[in-house]
């Protein structure tokens, strides 16, 4: 069953081959298993590749934008749908709206909030979405970390551990989601 897959990623141009390889392996993997994609509408970054990668294949693409990002020539027009928003809250919502489920390729704050956000709504029971963490080149392995001392020390308990995955790869990751 295809999903709607919302994924928070960098805008940032200055990364290493490897996570531009798995954006771009992430987009082949989603157009195979006839996934659509939910983020952020930028052209740059991982942000950028992701959505060049999905578009070049065919593939259904829900950008959203702020309108401040936009103006800044920020967003990828090319997509099918973009929606501009006034604010980066809104954002974030009509992404959380317009998804069945997230990813988390590495990204900076951003990524790390938006992530963080989606986990704690599924806490709160404010959706049932799966929420996955993919931890390229183990790039996740200090917040992951914390996570896990979240659980030791009591300030989440264990019954909240099913509210987020972490996988190594791309097949990983869309297997968790599906």
């Amino acid at each position: 069953m295809s999903k709607a897959i919302c994924v928070y990623c960098a805008s940032s141009r200055e990364l290493t081959s490897v996570y531009v390889e798995t954006a771009r392996a992430l987009g082949r993997a989603m157009l195979d298993r006839g996934h659509s994609l939910v983020y952020g509408g930028g052209n740059i970054g991982l942000m950028g590749e992701l959505a060049r990668t999905i578009q070049e294949g065919g593939g259904r693409i829900v950008g959203v934008i702020p309108r401040a990002l936009r103006d800044l020539e920020l967003a990828f027009e090319a997509v099918e749908e973009l929606i501009v928003t006034e604010t980066m809250h809104e954002r974030k919502a009509t992404m959380a709206a317009r998804a069945d489920a997230f990813i988390a390729l590495p990204g900076g704050f951003g990524t790390f909030e938006e992530i963080c956000e989606a986990i704690a709504h599924r806490q709160l029971g404010l959706h049932p979405k799966p929420c996955v963490i993919l931890n390229v080149n183990g790039y996740y392995d200090p917040l992951i970390g914390q996570f896990e001392r979240a659980f030791r020390e009591g300030f989440v308990s264990e019954r909240f551990r099913e509210n987020y995955s972490v996988a190594r790869s791309v097949a990983d990751a869309l297997d968790l989601v599906e």
